[in-house]
């Protein structure tokens, strides 16, 4: 694409920034993208070449499924050439979720694809998606020497740009809803848009983008907590068709030392279901081995999730899961740094 004009290509999938709320009801529902651009004229004074496509109908981020994350991919994927940058309009609530596996099935990607929302609503008169998808806008179409300055999957959100599956949601009543406790802010958008170049996901010749949409969706979260019962323990772990368990820890990778946990996870293990330690902390880092209880998971061929969010985790079993390897090929690569989600 020319330098001069950008374009930039909206993805609106739904969401809070896209809602509008009923003078009766009090309720909100998701209204159009050309209702949406009429809340906001500024976007005609960017001087970018903008067009969108829309979500029909539709949805709340709460809904959000494998099948969505591939209907992005692909919709990447068949206009990639047509633009310099992709800003996606999406819930906040399963956002982190989204921008995980996309930066997993998005392979060679050296376009911005920058995913934003709101709080409120986008006619509410204190929104916050105004400066949300205005600056997401400018980050998508922001190039230096004829280059994108931040070809990744992102999310951007109160003037904080964060590389995306290093995100979590953390709050729903602040402005501030997102956070990345273990990478840094890949921008900062005060009177300038400051980028930090040095973190940025910078890899040389990407080649041509391909996308990777095999998703196989067996995988739970099992949060472990004082007085988990051990009957619902092994009843879960002995679901039919069960492939991978995302073990949710204390601390740094801790669980009871009751027996029974452990020879259930050991069992499993042998059936050949697949298991990611990761910290409930949510600035927590796991360390296997660290402690005693840790080891033992170690030893029973528990994988350990290092920094990674929840979210990562969750999206990173499900696609190495349906790219047809083994059991062991799916370990090791749970523990490699893939697409920036972990530490190296």
């Amino acid at each position: 694409m020319g330098t001069e004009k950008q374009s930039i290509l909206i993805i609106y999938t739904g969401g809070t920034i896209g809602m509008r709320e009923d003078p009766m009801t009090r309720t909100l529902s998701p209204m159009n993208f050309e209702m949406l651009q009429v809340e906001i004229p500024e976007l005609y004074k960017l001087g970018f070449n903008i067009e969108s496509v829309t979500f029909n109908p539709p949805i709340d981020s709460a809904n959000m499924t494998p099948a969505i994350w591939i209907e992005l991919a692909s919709t990447i994927k068949s206009n990639y050439s047509k633009y310099d940058g992709f800003v996606i309009l999406h819930g906040t609530d399963t956002m982190a979720y989204t921008a995980s596996a996309l930066s997993y099935m998005l392979e060679n990607l050296d376009k911005p694809v920058i995913m934003t929302g709101s709080q409120l609503p986008i006619g509410i008169l204190r929104t916050d998606g105004k400066e949300n998808i205005i600056t997401a806008i400018q980050i998508a179409a922001a190039q230096k020497n004829g280059k994108a300055i931040v070809p990744e999957v992102c999310i951007y959100f109160s003037s904080h740009l964060f590389r995306g599956n290093r995100t979590t949601k953390e709050d729903s009543q602040q402005f501030a809803a997102f956070m990345s406790h273990h990478y840094p802010k890949l921008a900062v958008a005060g009177v300038d848009i400051k980028y930090n170049y040095e973190k940025i996901n910078y890899t040389g010749s990407k080649g041509i983008l391909s996308i990777n949409t095999s998703i196989d969706d067996n995988v739970i979260v099992l949060k472990i907590f004082p007085g988990i019962n051990r009957r619902y323990f092994e009843a879960i772990l002995s679901l039919p068709g069960l492939k991978g368990i995302i073990l949710e820890s204390y601390g740094s990778g801790n669980m009871p030392t009751f027996p029974w946990i452990f020879e259930a996870i050991r069992e499993a293990t042998l059936s050949g279901v697949v298991f990611m330690n990761v910290s409930q902390c949510p600035g927590g880092r796991v360390k296997m081995g660290y402690y005693e209880t840790s080891r033992e998971l170690q030893e029973a061929g528990v994988v350990s999730g290092k920094d990674i969010t929840v979210e990562a985790a969750v999206t990173k079993m499900m696609f190495l899961l349906g790219q047809q390897l083994s059991v062991s090929e799916v370990k090791a690569y749970l523990s490699q740094n893939l697409s920036g989600e972990i530490e190296n």
